[in-house]
């Protein structure tokens, strides 16, 4: 069992790497190359400014490469609870800026060509509890009059129709949604941000930056650099002065297994329209086929971080709950098990505008395949001036209180999802 992401594992290599020294001076200097830094390097290039992609590691090797590859209309809060914090209009743009995030990619994959086997069927959010059944129907109301007339409630009858399971009462289609195979995607955007004029840097770790005149001095593991513009675009990472992010985000390990090639005849019969699929508990999962008929099988399984370690005792947490929801899958082997870290706001809302002068986008909080690719083109246009671009601009962020970059408290929370998950 392979313990690398099965994405990365069967992606293609990143060819347009820059193997010289860092230049002197460029426009915007991008902090991280996943689909954050790369689709902003990629827009800010053919805006014609000069642009330098700097990554601690390969391209799209940490969340962008090991996630569970689902790319959908939806927040990451339920919209019916978004609309009641919120109100109607708030969640309505919000939930408008996920539908846009995804012809964001489609759109960026046409264009440049990408080779990523990409795919429109939707996402199916399958009720776990009969309880929740009742919440996803007037989820689906409400999202049918306000904003999206193309979502179906889906009884038990018809969502066993789409997942061979006994365990689902129901469920919530969103047709809005794509797959596509998360590392060939990555590495063709990020061969087309090179196309387009980005200077990309591998394992070159930035340590952090000081404003200078005209800009910013950006010092990294293999010399500095000036910026008149900086975008970090890295996500709350463990590397580098980035206390004050950290502060405001929580890494969750997230665990992702993937079997062996599937038979066809058993793929026709547990999942016959290959959507992407998820379920309404709180410590839930998510699911999907692969382009070479695996099933991939992800989910939060340990509130703990990734590590070795971790990640090999979530698979068989993961493994369990793959049998118990498919117990047709008894003799299938696992090819593959990772983890990876998300980056959860207290909100789940992303974040992205400026601190002390340095642009910022990230938070995404597990739903960041879209949402990331396309907030690296708003922020090209927020760092050209136009800030009314960026839908999240009004968001307060504030400082999680206890939270000071180390999340000691995982193990609690986990605790209370599990007992949230017990009582309803």
């Amino acid at each position: 069992m392979g313990s690398e992401s099965y994405w990365l594992d069967t992606a293609p290599a990143f060819t347009g790497a820059q193997l010289g020294d860092l230049p002197r001076q460029v426009d915007v200097a991008v902090v991280g190359g996943g689909f954050t830094g790369l689709s902003a390097a990629r827009a800010l290039a053919m805006r014609g400014a000069s642009v330098v992609v700097l990554d601690a590691g390969r391209v799209v090797g940490e969340a962008s490469g090991r996630n569970g590859g689902q790319c959908n209309t939806g927040v990451a809060q339920d919209y019916a609870g978004l609309h009641a914090s919120l109100g109607a209009a708030k969640a309505r743009d919000y939930y408008q800026a996920y539908e846009s995030a995804v012809q964001t990619v489609v759109s960026l994959v046409d264009q440049e060509q990408i080779a990523c086997d990409m795919v429109r069927n939707g996402k199916l959010k399958l009720a776990a509890k009969p309880m929740h059944y009742e919440g996803l129907a007037r989820t689906c109301d409400l999202i049918r009059r306000e904003v999206d007339a193309d979502v179906e409630l889906l009884d038990a009858g018809q969502a066993r129709a789409e997942v061979n399971s006994a365990q689902f009462h129901g469920g919530l289609l969103q047709r809005n949604g794509v797959q596509m195979h998360i590392g060939r995607f990555g590495v063709g955007l990020a061969e087309a941000a090179a196309r387009r004029g980005a200077m990309i840097y591998e394992h070159t770790l930035v340590n952090d930056w000081k404003a200078q005149a005209g800009g910013y001095q950006v010092n990294t593991g293999r010399g500095s650099l000036h910026a008149g513009q900086v975008l970090l675009a890295s996500g709350a990472c463990q590397h580098g002065g980035l206390g004050w992010y950290r502060r405001r985000i929580v890494p969750v390990g997230s665990f992702v297994i993937v079997t062996e090639v599937l038979p066809q005849a058993l793929i026709d019969q547990l999942l016959p329209q290959h959507r992407a699929y998820v379920t309404s508990r709180m410590i839930g999962n998510y699911f999907r086929l692969t382009p070479d008929n695996r099933l991939l099988f992800g989910g939060r399984a340990r509130f703990a971080m990734s590590n070795s370690v971790s990640d090999a005792k979530s698979g068989k947490v993961l493994q369990a709950a793959m049998l118990n929801m498919f117990p047709q899958l008894a003799q299938v082997k696992i090819d593959y098990c990772w983890g990876g870290l998300v980056d959860m706001t207290s909100d789940r809302l992303p974040r992205a505008g400026q601190h002390g002068g340095v642009f910022h986008s990230m938070g995404y909080s597990g739903h960041g395949v879209q949402m990331s690719v396309h907030m690296g083109q708003v922020m090209a246009q927020v760092m050209a001036g136009n800030a009314e671009a960026n839908p999240w601009r009004e968001l307060e962020w504030p400082a999680i209180p206890g939270h000071f970059g180390k999340p000691w408290f995982l193990p609690f929370v986990g605790a209370y999802y599990r007992f949230q998950d017990y009582l309803h």
